[in-house]
């Protein structure tokens, strides 16, 4: 376990860990966002000589994240990093879209400090939450000397931001990188380092200083049997600044829907083509949309989002 002394920021976001349900037996019909993180601190007793700071950004269902609650949360983090006694922050957020606020705040921060997100998938009144361990751990990351950039700490694992993915709806270990490159593990409070803390060129608050409701509209349309342009169409028409392509393994995409797409990005639309599969990259292949590289759809999405803004 880290030394006490060293100052670590908690900020609160909602999601399940600080949900309650009816009744402890109660797994899946909870209600999110409805303890404080004061409240969250107060169950983990062993955290009780670690010196703390708590702070609630927001309080919701990580399912309804939207970009001025990413702006608000980008900004505070950063006003955190700069004072000069703190070591680390710690949010608490929703399993739903942790993956796309950690690379969010990769991107547009990307800290020399450790900035850590962890989460819960049972809420606060279940028999057995899996938040406060889960939270514990999170602090003994954002302690830990020489720790830095954007990190996951769930289930005794540490993911980088660009490699984690949630993979599973319902277990307490929902999270993976997807090429299997932890940064770190947990044990008994220790944290063991087997990778390297991620790092990166921070796009700085600048570039999402335009009011969240200005931001570009990005949409993700996915390859699948019977595919075609009617969706990308629909939403070309409706005003879309960016499309996300989420195509059949390698990127493949179907000739109606790679068309309709063509046509978009003729038209204006930046697209990005991704793959539907757990992991794995899309090639950049002469004559084929542009690709997203090892990214998700939803972090691609992010990162044409990011793109835009700077236009």
């Amino acid at each position: 376990m880290q030394t006490s002394d060293r100052l670590i920021v908690i900020l609160g976001t909602g999601g399940t860990i600080a949900g309650t349900a009816k009744t402890a037996s109660d797994g899946v019909g909870y209600t999110a966002a409805q303890l404080r993180v004061e409240d969250l601190l107060a169950a983990v007793p062993a955290l009780a000589e670690q010196r703390m700071e708590a702070r609630q950004v927001a309080q919701l269902d990580s399912k309804d994240m939207d970009f001025a609650t990413w702006q608000r949360l980008a900004i505070t983090v950063q006003q955190q990093l700069e004072r000069p006694e703190v070591t680390g922050i710690v949010i608490t957020h929703g399993t739903d879209t942790l993956e796309e606020t950690a690379y969010f705040l990769h991107r547009v921060l990307a800290p020399n400090k450790p900035v850590v997100l962890t989460a819960a998938m049972r809420p606060a009144t279940a028999l057995a939450p899996d938040g406060p361990q889960n939270l514990f751990d999170a602090v003994q990351v954002a302690a830990q000397p020489g720790a830095r950039g954007v990190v996951v700490a769930f289930a005794g694992r540490v993911h980088d931001a660009v490699q984690v993915r949630k993979t599973h709806s319902y277990r307490v270990d929902a999270f993976e990188s997807v090429d299997g490159a932890l940064v770190a593990r947990v044990e008994e409070g220790a944290v063991r380092q087997v990778g390297r803390w991620p790092a990166g060129d921070a796009l700085g608050l600048a570039r999402i200083a335009a009011p969240a409701e200005r931001w570009p509209r990005v949409d993700i349309v996915m390859n699948h049997a019977g595919a075609d342009g009617a969706v990308v169409r629909a939403l070309w028409a409706a005003g879309i600044d960016g499309l996300v392509a989420a195509g059949t393994g390698n990127g493949t995409l179907s000739r109606g829907l790679d068309a309709a797409l063509r046509e978009a990005e003729l038209g204006g639309v930046r697209v990005l083509r991704s793959t539907r599969c757990d992991a794995g990259p899309v090639m950049d292949l002469p004559g084929l949309l542009a690709s997203a590289g090892a990214l998700s759809p939803v972090k691609a999405r992010i990162e044409l989002i990011l793109a835009l803004l700077a236009d």
